[in-house]
């Protein structure tokens, strides 16, 4: 790459067509991983971007919308969610939002590719710093084998992965979501990352209609994330509790403790605005 170009996400299988650009003021680091070719960028616009198989994983400008989203969704739809399992998120985001929530006690994060959390320490380390918290536990290994051996053991699952091709594929199959369910305590919470209904609603409503099979409660919820395809990306949120209601967090925070946190996108109102869906997308995803 030449570093006075910009970097475009292009990728027939994802989003044919269109893609997202960013002009590169420096190429920090390129190298193939055991795992997935792996890619820092200094950018003009955004900052530190992480390139992951050619697909944007993050930019320092915006990454803090989804990391809190992702995280403080299913966190506060718990009502005492002590224990939680991050898979993976090797970049230390979810880790850095999931340990500020005040009943969090222990941090279970199982990370496949060990380069990408040295790099990310590296080159990322406003997103990295998650990984210093004393309530983490970080396993650099395979998340299904991890959740195997641990059935029974989280209050939280939260999957941080990568678009639906290549490792991340498997995360998105019936098979994992019954997995993730062994996996939880009673009236447990999981919530994975979930595309857009923009790109491909059949594969969002497919992937819901999975996790539906394993939970009684599911949902979908959204955030906005300016660098990420379409501006938007979604959530998969279910519950072993039958009475769950995602729109009514069961912990609330007023201002005053979403500032002592540090949160900058994520709030109760935020919270319950996030599950409403545009009419053609409810009528897509629901049954």
């Amino acid at each position: 790459m030449n570093p006075s170009e910009w970097f475009s996400e292009i990728s027939n299988e994802l989003w044919p067509g269109q893609c997202f650009s960013v002009k590169v003021k420096q190429v920090l680091h390129e190298e193939r991983s055991k795992f997935q070719d792996i890619k820092v960028i200094q950018s003009e616009s955004h900052g530190v971007v992480l390139v992951l198989d050619g697909i944007i994983q993050c930019t320092e400008r915006d990454e803090f919308a989804y990391q809190e989203m992702i995280s403080f969704l299913p966190l506060c739809c718990h009502p005492n969610p002590q224990r939680v399992l991050i898979v993976g998120g090797g970049d230390g985001g979810v880790a850095r939002e999931v340990v500020k929530h005040p009943s969090v006690l222990e941090v279970h994060q199982v990370e496949i590719d060990d380069r990408v959390v040295e790099l990310s320490k590296q080159y990322l380390p406003f997103m990295a710093c998650g990984f210093e918290s004393p309530k983490l536990r970080l396993t650099i290994g395979d998340g299904f084998e991890y959740m195997k051996q641990h059935e029974g053991a989280f209050d939280v699952i939260i999957t941080d992965s990568s678009d639906p091709i290549g490792p991340a594929e498997s995360l998105f199959r019936e098979s994992y979501f019954e997995l993730v369910k062994r996996a939880l305590k009673p009236n447990g919470i999981i919530c994975s990352q979930g595309g857009s209904f923009w790109l491909d609603a059949g594969h969002v409503r497919e992937t819901l209609d999975y996790c539906r099979k394993h939970f009684p409660r599911v949902t979908y919820g959204l955030a906005a994330v300016p660098s990420y395809p379409t501006g938007q990306i979604g959530f998969f949120i279910a519950s072993l509790n039958p009475e769950t209601d995602f729109r009514e967090p069961a912990r609330t925070f007023d201002d005053t403790e979403i500032d002592q946190m540090g949160l900058r996108y994520y709030t109760t109102d935020v919270h319950r605005a996030a599950f409403t869906l545009p009419r053609f997308a409810a009528k897509a995803l629901n049954p």
